[in-house]
């Protein structure tokens, strides 16, 4: 029996040293890119808010082909209240989506899920106002939930592969942990995570400060 009891204890000292082996292995240092509340349009909603033929104007180039256009618009939410001066990304898409934090959705009064950019199938109702006229959205009103953003080469590093979950620890003094943070992979794509602005708020990280990936969930 006691033979076997320090097989057992070995086995176990074994393999927490492998699983501690592969978490060093996909540990990561990432830069933290805090995102605002924006607007996504297509441009037929484009066209509705600002005008016929009317195209968004580029004010800083984003990582993927996108970018923050100078263009803002107000939104409502069904308690008629109202968050002016949301920035809109472009290019234009092929659904209107609208990504807000929270904090954002109560103040608007709308049950915005949590989902991941794109997933809009139920999503909650918004009303975007622009200088010449109203976009009434159905549904695309949504929570975006955290991810972080990296090339093939970079995921390979960390063996990592696009659609993975991990967790990660902010690097300052709080040390928060965020789990079931995504991992999305593409070669347009620069390294940085992706928080809302109350996850900011909460881990007292701002733009440009970094995060290290711990595991892989």
């Amino acid at each position: 029996m006691d033979g076997f009891g320090n097989i057992e204890q070995i086995t176990r000292m074994v393999l927490q040293t492998i699983e501690s082996a592969k978490e060093r292995q996909n540990r990561m240092t990432v830069p933290v890119g805090v995102s605002a509340r924006h607007i996504h349009l297509t441009q037929e909603d484009v066209e509705k808010l600002f005008g016929a033929g009317y195209q968004l104007t580029k004010k800083k180039e984003l990582m993927g082909g996108q970018f923050a256009a100078n263009e803002q618009c107000t939104l409502v939410g069904l308690k008629l209240r109202a968050i002016e001066n949301v920035r809109i990304l472009g290019p234009v898409r092929s659904k209107s989506q609208v990504e807000i934090s929270a904090t954002d959705a109560r103040t608007l009064g709308v049950n915005a899920p949590l989902r991941q950019s794109g997933d809009t199938a139920g999503s909650a109702p918004v009303a975007l106002v622009g200088p010449k006229g109203v976009v009434y959205l159905k549904e695309g009103c949504i929570v975006a939930a955290r991810h972080i953003h990296m090339t093939p080469g970079q995921a390979d590093a960390v063996s990592l592969k696009d659609g993975d979950y991990v967790s990660v620890r902010m690097g300052n003094e709080r040390g928060a942990v965020l789990d079931n943070v995504k991992i999305r992979v593409d070669e347009t794509f620069s390294l940085e995570m992706h928080i809302d602005t109350d996850e900011a708020n909460a881990c007292q990280v701002k733009q440009g400060d970094f995060a290290t990936i711990i595991q892989t969930i």
